[in-house]
């Protein structure tokens, strides 16, 4: 298990991040149980350790841990996702401010690139970022490090899962790599999905390290090139690089589950519109158009008491747009078409594909370039994003929004809304003199 790394990979990873969102403005939840619900209210999408303990299960319906929660004085929230991507943002700024290599991974996870040094060293410099982190920002982090991003996942997963380690684990030396890859089951690793994992298991391969020594030829065949390079990562070899540019998004789906079921086409063309406008806003900010509108509608299917229809239409765009207005009409228009009256429908959907740059058009022959209106977006979004999302909408988008997802305990926009910015007060002992 030879090893040619010449530099070292670290995964910062955000620990029980959207409880401990919610936790930075509430300091009096410090060391109680919380969770975060996921859209409509429905299952349990995150959890503090407190909440862990008591057993309450990750992606359970929050029905079944009602009586649990209760019992135990759990904190609920409701999902909040403008706050978690505002800490989210905060969170990376700091880390770019002290790495030069950071490759943003996931909303709460980030791979660094970093000299190589002794477990000393690297141990001692995970504390200051880590330390440092804690303090700009208020939230707790993991950081694993290894000679390869695929090592320095499973670091980080001893990380949070050791209590000796402190939130801190660097793979140094090949015995210690051993004995780590031993504890390590296939299922586990970075890049070997649920299916592969039971494949391997079915053939006696259970651990990370009976996984290494297996041939390189097999390996390809069972797993294709991709599991080999992810053995080839856990045998210390760097095949998977730092991505510091963003992939460039391929579509774009605005979907959402009804707060209630919908059966008029009324609230059906509200929610519609109000996908679209909220796709063709992240057309602009990601500098895309897109060519192809597909909307889709559906019943709730585990109502088996209750008629069922699923329906799509796709709408391929004369010239590429981001529009708001344009994609509104074409949206609607395909609405149209796919409704069908005597259901309760429980979820709709805007899907954009054939994305393009902004800047770059495919002219055709006999058609004018569509009409940008570039400034009117432009504008509309800059006022949107000074005074708060949906200060300007569409009509077409409604006001009253009935059919809305639940959040009956959502928390505050503590960073993104003026008027729900937290209030900070001064007191003074009685025994100090103001005079």
């Amino acid at each position: 298990m030879q090893s040619t790394a010449s530099e070292i990979f670290g995964l910062i990873d955000c620990n029980n991040f959207y409880a401990s969102c919610e936790r930075l403005f509430r300091p009096d939840l410090a060391h109680s149980p919380v969770v975060v619900l996921s859209n409509n209210d429905g299952c349990i999408i995150a959890r503090s350790n407190e909440a862990k303990a008591l057993g309450i299960g990750m992606g359970t319906p929050y029905f079944k841990q009602e009586t649990l929660i209760r019992k135990h004085h759990v904190a609920v929230f409701s999902s909040n996702y403008p706050l978690y991507g505002d800490i989210s943002q905060r969170v990376m700024d700091v880390l770019m401010r002290l790495e030069p290599d950071v490759e943003v991974y996931s909303i709460d996870e980030a791979f660094v690139r970093l000299p190589p040094g002794t477990h000393d060293d690297l141990a001692g410099y995970s504390r200051f970022l880590k330390a440092t982190m804690q303090q700009h920002t208020g939230i707790p982090v993991s950081i694993g490090l290894g000679p390869t991003k695929t090592l320095a996942k499973i670091a980080n997963r001893f990380a949070k899962t050791d209590p000796s380690a402190a939130g801190i684990f660097v793979i140094t030396g090949e015995q210690h790599l051993k004995n780590l890859l031993a504890a390590v089951d296939v299922g586990d690793i970075w890049g070997i999905g649920r299916r592969h994992a039971a494949r391997l298991k079915k053939q006696g391969i259970h651990t990370a390290l009976e996984l290494t020594n297996c041939d390189d030829t097999w390996i390809r065949r069972q797993l294709t090139v991709t599991g080999l390079r992810t053995v080839m990562e856990l045998r210390s070899i760097p095949c998977i690089s730092l991505e510091k540019a963003v992939p460039a998004k391929k579509s774009i789906c605005t979907s959402r589950s009804f707060g209630q079921a919908v059966n008029t086409l009324a609230d059906l063309q509200e929610a519609v519109a109000t996908y679209a406008a909220q796709a063709a806003y992240k057309l602009r900010r990601g500098g895309l158009r897109t060519t192809v509108v597909d909307v889709f509608i559906r019943t709730n299917s585990f109502k088996k008491g209750e008629p069922q229809y699923c329906n799509r239409r796709t709408f391929t765009l004369e010239a590429p747009s981001s529009h708001t207005a344009t994609l509104i009409k074409v949206a609607l228009a395909s609405l149209k078409a796919i409704y069908r009256p005597g259901y309760r429908y429980q979820k709709a959907g805007v899907l954009l594909n054939g994305l393009v740059p902004a800047n770059c058009e495919q002219l055709r022959l006999f058609h004018a370039p569509a009409p940008g209106d570039t400034s009117l977006m432009h504008a509309v979004d800059a006022i949107n994003k000074r005074w708060g999302r949906d200060t300007i909408q569409s009509g077409a988008a409604g006001l009253a929004k009935k059919w809305h997802f639940r959040q009956m305990q959502k928390s505050p926009a503590y960073t993104t809304r003026w008027s729900e910015l937290p209030v900070a007060k001064a007191s003074f002992p009685e025994s100090v003199s103001m005079a």
